[in-house]
């Protein structure tokens, strides 16, 4: 229990340093736009590649196990929709950014952390916090959601394809079904928790990076902790916001 009241003050002392006016907001934007690119951009095309074959795999599982002649086929849309947009496109598209995305932001604190990068930056008068951590929690904070509605409608462009090859349904069904009762606060309910989720993920990995010790290894255990801890997290905390928003 020491260990974790420890680790929690230390979070939200990094945080506090963290969160303050950066001294100069032209290095600032330069590095918000530097992580964007690096943490959203870098993560497009494993989001693309997951979220088409979920997408697909949803739309076959539903259309095989819907045997009742009473149940309209449209429902597989519904079914795809559904399952994506409350989610798949949010809670499992964090998951999997947890272990890359952590796993990435850890090292390389870590590894600054370990090489004294950060004890030279202290030591002129840098906020190394502020400097290296708050860009890439505002940058992925900010674009994540952006990554969640792709994934939705790429998952259902999937879906949409599987459908097509095999002929389980018609398209025409399909598309009848992505718009029956269609919910629109769903989708922002969705961006919601993707912005929550990357924050932790980010903040997280970047306080086990920052106090990494022990060479390199202690920079792989540092990862390690971080793509545990966010990924317990994201589960608590998609409990708690689904309770809270529906």
């Amino acid at each position: 229990m020491k260990g974790t009241f420890q680790t929690t003050g230390e979070y939200w002392q990094l945080m506090l340093r963290v969160f303050r006016k950066p001294e100069k907001w032209s290095v600032f934007w330069k590095q918000f736009w530097k992580e964007s690119q690096k943490l959203i951009i870098g993560s497009l095309v494993l989001v693309f590649i997951v979220s088409v074959a979920v997408g697909g795999v949803i739309c076959l599982q539903t259309a095989n196990n819907l045997e009742s002649p009473f149940i309209p086929k449209y429902y597989v849309g519904v079914m795809a929709r559904e399952s994506l947009v409350l989610e798949f496109c949010s809670t499992m598209i964090a998951l999997i950014l947890a272990g890359k995305m952590g796993s990435n932001i850890a090292s390389e604190i870590g590894s600054m952390r370990i090489t004294e990068q950060i004890d030279a930056m202290e030591i002129m008068g840098v906020n190394s916090a502020n400097f290296l951590i708050l860009p890439k929690i505002v940058s992925a904070t900010i674009f994540s959601p952006l990554l969640m509605l792709m994934s939705f409608l790429i998952g259902l462009a999937g879906g949409g394809v599987l459908i097509a090859l095999t002929g389980i349904i018609t398209l025409a069904q399909y598309i009848e079904g992505l718009q029956y009762a269609f919910n629109q606060w769903y989708i922002f309910y969705s961006m919601i928790k993707m912005a929550v989720f990357c924050f932790l993920i980010t903040s997280i990995s970047s306080y086990y990076g920052y106090y990494a010790k022990g060479g390199s290894l202690g920079v792989g255990k540092s990862s390690t902790q971080a793509i545990v801890v966010s990924s317990m997290l994201i589960l608590i905390f998609d409990l708690i916001l689904t309770k809270l928003l529906l």
